[in-house]
């Protein structure tokens, strides 16, 4: 009779100890497999290269605390807007402004783990419009039903546009190219025409033929942020919203946050970071008292990876 409490103890005990392995598994495979929130950013004046910031919720952020690329090209040689977007087998491709004016171009590298870099190009989309002023913040969106990234920027052609309130070499329209490998690109073609001065913009897929362009009105009477839509990334976007920031706003990023869209942005004027939260792109709520900045930041991309890149980056 006395085996049997024994018996029973040494099958508890087995009991325990595989239910302590398996919950131990479920958390190392939770805690291997959750993605976190990256910011790809700058510190002016925009020539120490490539920072980061980083996020478990997408709200509160820090920083990496150095530099990752040092820009080697361009006329100025400045590494502005840096924008990073993933393809399907992992590789991180990041396109840079590399001055403010005179290039015809924007800077590009690409990666596996962030931390080690290829060779940086520069890519000539204006070459072939010889009085292109500039060529600002370029911006990566990976189209995952074509399998291609989507490049888009901003650029001034004096005298191709009618003339608003802008002076003619200020007067902006969106640009873009399409690429499946970075060595071959499609014809430069014309991405957005608002009819006014437009910079920053920023594609978001929320699904199958439902876009959104996340822009700023660069116009001087305006100088805030709007929204457009649109069935298809390469457009034609619609139905310009009516601005939901401040002026003296600009460079939006956006970050899906469960049910949620934040967009950040900076606040330019104020030296501050700002950002709002909607579901529908249509209202905008003020969550500026929610979320945490780190001092100096200047505005990029955001976009999600696996917690062992970050583990690497933090190594580093």
């Amino acid at each position: 009779m006395k085996i049997y409490p024994r018996a029973l103890v040494t099958i508890n005990t087995l009991s325990t100890i595989r239910l302590a392995c398996w919950i131990l598994i479920v958390l190392c495979l939770s805690s291997c497999s959750k993605d976190v929130f990256m910011f790809t950013s700058f510190h002016e004046p925009a020539n120490e290269g490539l920072r980061f910031l980083y996020s478990s919720d997408g709200y509160k952020w820090t920083d990496l605390n150095r530099t990752f690329l040092k820009p080697e090209i361009g006329n100025q040689k400045v590494m502005r807007d840096p924008s990073i977007a993933q393809g399907e087998d992992g590789t991180f491709h990041l396109v840079w402004t590399s001055s403010w004016k005179d290039d015809k171009g924007f800077g590009y590298a690409s990666s596996k783990n962030l931390i080690h870099w290829s060779e940086e190009r520069f890519i000539p989309v204006m070459e072939h419009e010889s009085t292109t002023v500039n060529v600002w913040a370029p911006e990566l969106f990976y189209d995952d039903e074509a399998h291609q990234f989507v490049i888009i920027w901003a650029s001034t052609i004096p005298d191709r546009f009618e003339r608003g309130v802008e002076e003619e070499k200020n007067n902006h329209r969106m640009y873009y190219t399409t690429t499946k490998d970075f060595k071959t690109f499609t014809p430069t073609k014309l991405f957005l025409d608002p009819k006014f001065s437009v910079i920053d913009a920023v594609i978001v897929k929320r699904k199958s033929a439902d876009y959104v362009l996340v822009l700023k009105d660069n116009t001087r009477p305006e100088r805030n942020i709007k929204v457009a839509f649109g069935t298809n990334p390469t457009g034609p976007y619609t139905n310009v919203s009516a601005p939901f920031t401040k002026k003296f706003t600009e460079g939006p990023s956006v970050a899906k946050v469960g049910a949620d869209w934040l967009i950040y942005f900076d606040s330019y004027q104020d030296k501050s970071y700002d950002a709002v939260r909607t579901r529908d792109f249509k209202t905008f709520t003020d969550i500026k008292s929610e979320i945490s900045i780190p001092e100096g930041h200047k505005h990029g991309t955001i976009f999600k990876m696996k917690k062992r890149i970050l583990k690497g980056l933090l190594k580093k």
